[in-house]
């Protein structure tokens, strides 16, 4: 004989929600228990609990339940397997339907029901607790859970539960939409005060904030709440404006939006265009601009197009009457005009164009790898070709060493030579005489920028000069003055003289610095000037010159040389 079945029902909210039951062994009840309805506020579930042995009456204490759990015993009075019901009323949450995980466990059998349809079937004796979960789908409506459970050789210990699955993967149902949505503006402060009701979904994450103008069809958000208020500021423009809000849940579903809440705002007048507008392109740091102060303006927009008929495109905001635009680039035309802001965002129309370009102020990178090498015309120099890309000539600077050794010196120097860019050595011819010299090599690029002008700051490299100067000296006190100069190919001699009386003839010397002495290479029989052909180069020629009286006397030599670099 099996016992009655035991019905017990609650109200259910649609959330998570468990009850556990337990009747100790001995005789069962006789009778069914007083069926009692909760209807209680979402989202709490009540049980009603009655003492062990009389499951009827008034209960004595009602309890939140995280499981439902019944135990009917081992050793019951009755033949065959025993049984009861547990039936559980589901009043849903009138979203259109929430997914639920219902697990059921049982030692020995179980049989859970869904609106009479059997979901889970565990209905055979078992040595242990046998088990199993159930995904499934609730509608929105009132529906009936129910749970038979069984004995043969065990307790009957009978756990079922049912929880909320929010995963994004498994939860598609949007909440319900906000009610209550109300939307105040205030005209003296230029705000709109939104409130609504608070959503009682279990899964509830938050709110969006929704505007759009009256006169048009696309929401733009404003933001993300958890409290039931909000505050914006739209512009005061004296143009409509509509709110929604939208709910969404932890699995990302949003609701449809509340009812449009709309409001106008005040127009209150722009401020005048700002004036006097123009441009500097002479600042190292970008293109500067400055404006008449308009009054009401707080603050100033800058905007800028990259042709005559391009759209404007906002570079910058500023309180002040003056702007650096450091985004615009050098030797690139760009067109500017500002607007005024006043207080209540309101902004005037833009100023008159005004077109400007930034000057190239960004020299060209230092020259690097700088070699000077002593040689018997002077220097040979060499460096690393300079990678800017407008880079157009190399300026080589040379000069003296002022100052004696170890004291502070100074390279005074003056520019020799200016050479294309596709040059990276240069011959510097100077007398060979071991005094020091210092030299850099400066870069200019198509607009003039020197990176030694900017800085101030070469990388100079000190050099001292081979002495290849005669072993001996040319006297003072001749009647002659020697000047030599390279012409070309060769070594150009011209000379005057102090003397009333003119000479038989002159006599020119060179010296030989592998005798050590100075070996004449010519006699004129009167003529100043002499033309020593295909003189050496890249080397330094010293010279004589001596006045030859009639008796075959010479006077007094001059003397003079030519330095000349090697021929290319």
């Amino acid at each position: 004989m099996s016992p009655p079945p035991h019905d017990h029902r609650q109200t259910y909210d649609g959330g998570r929600r468990h009850r556990r039951r337990t009747h100790h062994h001995g005789h069962p009840p006789h009778g069914h228990p007083r069926n009692r309805r909760h209807d209680l506020r979402l989202p709490h579930l009540q049980t009603p609990a009655v003492r062990e042995h009389h499951l009827q009456g008034h209960p004595e204490t009602n309890r939140l339940r995280r499981h439902r759990q019944r135990e009917l015993g081992h050793q019951g009075p009755c033949q065959g397997p025993p049984q009861g019901q547990l039936r559980r009323p589901l009043d849903r949450h009138p979203r259109l339907r929430l997914r639920r995980a219902l697990t059921a466990a049982a030692l020995d059998g179980i049989r859970v029901y869904v609106d009479g349809v059997r979901r889970i079937d565990l209905w055979k004796n078992v040595t242990k607790t046998q088990k199993k979960t159930l995904n499934l789908t609730v509608p929105k409506g009132r529906h009936t859970l129910r749970v038979d459970y069984a004995s043969w050789t065990g307790s009957a210990a009978v756990t079922f539960a049912y929880t909320p699955r929010t995963a994004a993967t498994v939860d598609k149902t949007e909440p319900l939409a906000p009610t209550g949505a109300k939307a105040t503006y205030s005209p003296t402060t230029n705000t709109t005060k939104l409130t609504w009701a608070k959503n009682k979904e279990m899964d509830l994450a938050g709110y969006r904030v929704y505007r759009r103008p009256a006169t048009s069809t696309t929401w733009a958000k404003l933001a993300t709440a958890t409290a039931t208020t909000y505050t914006d500021t739209p512009p005061a423009t004296g143009q409509s404006y509509a709110y929604e809000i939208r709910a969404y849940d932890k699995a990302g579903n949003e609701s449809a939006g509340t009812a449009d809440q709309s409001v106008t705002t005040v127009d209150r007048p722009p401020p005048a265009v700002p004036t006097g507008l123009t441009t500097d392109g002479s600042y190292t740091k970008g293109l500067h601009l400055d404006w008449t102060a308009v009054a009401d303006a707080v603050s100033y927009r800058i905007y800028r197009a990259a042709s005559a008929g391009a759209a404007l495109v906002e570079v910058g905001r500023t309180d002040a009457v003056s702007y650096l635009d450091t985004s615009a680039e050098e030797e690139v035309a760009y067109y500017y005009r500002v607007s005024a802001v006043d207080a209540a965002g309101n902004e005037s129309a833009p100023s008159a164009t005004v077109a400007d370009s930034r000057e190239d102020l960004t020299p060209p990178s230092a020259v690097t790898g700088l070699v000077v090498t002593p040689t018997e015309y002077g220097f040979a120099m060499e460096w690393d070709p300079n990678p800017t890309p407008d880079l157009t000539r190399y300026v080589v600077y040379g000069g003296v060493v002022l100052g004696e050794e170890g004291e502070q010196q100074v390279c005074s120097v003056h520019d020799v030579a200016w050479l294309y860019t596709a040059t990276t050595s240069y011959d510097y011819a100077t007398l060979p005489d071991g005094d020091e010299r210092c030299f850099f090599v400066d870069a200019i690029d198509d607009a003039g920028n020197s990176q030694y002008k900017w800085t101030r700051s070469p990388n100079i490299v000190v050099a001292t000069k081979l002495d290849t100067t005669p072993s001996v000296a040319t006297p003072d006190g001749s009647p002659l003055t020697l000047d030599a100069v390279p012409d070309g190919a060769d070594d150009s001699l011209t000379w005057t003289t102090t003397e009333a009386t003119a000479p038989a003839g002159y006599r020119v010397y060179r010296w030989n610095p592998a005798t050590a002495a100075y070996e004449r290479i010519a006699e004129t029989d009167g003529s100043r000037t002499y033309r020593v052909e295909n003189a050496p180069r890249g080397t330094a020629s010293y010279y004589w010159v001596t006045a030859v009286a009639a008796d075959g006397t010479e006077s007094l030599p001059a003397g003079d040389y030519t330095v000349t670099a090697p021929r290319e």
